[in-house]
């Protein structure tokens, strides 16, 4: 009850701020996306003198730590107090990496606010989002030329009214890229796999989690397991049974935190089935990719009527190879060909602004306010 009151007293406090202050409005469900958004908030804190508020509905989230004089954070829940905040929220442009506002609890807002959806993935909009998942937003930040591919094709398939597109560019994929440069590169031996798969009832960890572990570690590999985190939400029983079984392998270890980076920069090859974390692994790092083919990952039923081939589904052979689920057994032997074989990929017109994204981002934010 404490931390429901203090979530209201946070709310009311924003709305207590002179409006001049309050004009340019950043909401964050959590500490995981605080990559997404980061770049473009310190270079407009940097560069651009235009106040910035910052609202999270998490506590461990490092966008509330930040200090400065054009700068406001504050902390909300995730359910009533964000609902009430959202319908009524009055500032001028609210940035944001939530699909599906207006569609369900997250409402827009009742005042006149222009909504901008940034990118916290490469993969496809038109087959991984449910239908309708940006229909609601006024701007689309698009990280390569498929986003405005897709938002265009789904807009002219559903008879819709065009949204303003930017071409952005995609901060994760800069700040892996960035990271890179200060570190220096390992050699291991044995060679290190990242297990990073995405979440749901088709993911690896929910078919065949234990399987694809016992197969890599019998091969001799290192082998990070890195579960998405709705998957140890949901699927908690299955990740605590792969971790408990595999803890005292000196060749396995367990990372719960997305947010890092250590294990994408430690390791030599990801597995992943259609987690948008293995085209930043690939094109951040420029390391290949095991994919085991799951189904793919749908929640728009009707994604082949756009007539577009999903990003995620051309790319794949590019960046690494394909294993089929009945051929789990000889993982081992595809990962050691993939390292022997893989020369890299070039991708440098596959992404928006590779490099300066939150140079790019903060422009656009600054000429949308000042619109």
């Amino acid at each position: 009850m404490f931390q429901f009151f203090k979530h209201i007293k946070n709310a009311i406090a924003f709305n207590q701020l002179d409006k001049s202050k309050r004009r340019l409005v950043f909401y964050s469900e959590g500490k995981n996306y605080w990559v997404h958004l980061q770049g473009m908030i310190t270079t407009l804190l940097d560069k651009y003198d235009l106040p910035i508020c910052y609202v999270s509905s998490n506590k461990n989230d490092p966008g509330l730590a930040i200090e400065h004089k054009n700068y406001h954070s504050f902390l909300i829940d995730e359910s009533w107090v964000r609902n009430w905040f959202f319908e009524n929220i009055e500032t001028d442009v609210m940035v944001m990496t939530m699909p599906d506002i207006n569609q369900y609890q997250v409402k827009r807002s009742k005042h006149k606010v222009h909504y901008v959806y940034t990118q916290h993935s490469l993969v496809s909009l038109h087959m991984v989002y449910r239908p309708g998942a940006l229909d609601h937003y006024d701007s689309i930040f698009c990280a390569a030329p498929h986003h405005k591919a897709e938002i265009r094709a789904l807009e002219s398939h559903y008879n819709l009214k065009e949204k303003d597109l930017y071409e952005h560019g995609y901060e994760r994929l800069d700040a892996i890229i960035d990271s890179a440069k200060n570190r220096k590169k390992k050699s291991n031996t044995p060679k290190h796999v990242l297990l990073a798969p995405s979440w749901g009832d088709d993911s690896i960890i929910e078919l065949m989690g234990s399987q694809v572990v016992d197969k890599i570690l019998d091969h001799g590999f290192q082998l990070t397991l890195r579960p998405h985190p709705q998957t140890i939400i949901f699927a908690k029983a299955k990740v605590d049974a792969i971790v408990n079984k595999y803890k005292n392998n000196p060749l396995f270890s367990y990372e719960a935190n997305v947010a890092g980076q250590d294990s994408l920069h430690d390791s030599d090859i990801m597995i992943c089935d259609w987690s948008g974390a293995a085209l930043d692994y690939a094109f951040g790092l420029n390391k290949p990719v095991v994919f085991i083919d799951v189904p793919r990952k749908v929640n728009n039923p009707d994604y082949q009527d756009i007539n577009i081939q999903p990003f995620e589904v051309s790319i794949r052979e590019k960046i690494g190879c394909i294993v089929a689920m009945n051929d789990i057994d000889n993982i081992g032997n595809h990962i050691e060909s993939t390292l022997e074989q893989y020369q890299g990929v070039t991708f440098d017109n596959d992404i928006y602004s590779l490099t300066q994204s939150a140079q790019t981002g903060a422009k656009l934010l600054y000429e949308i306010v000042n619109k």
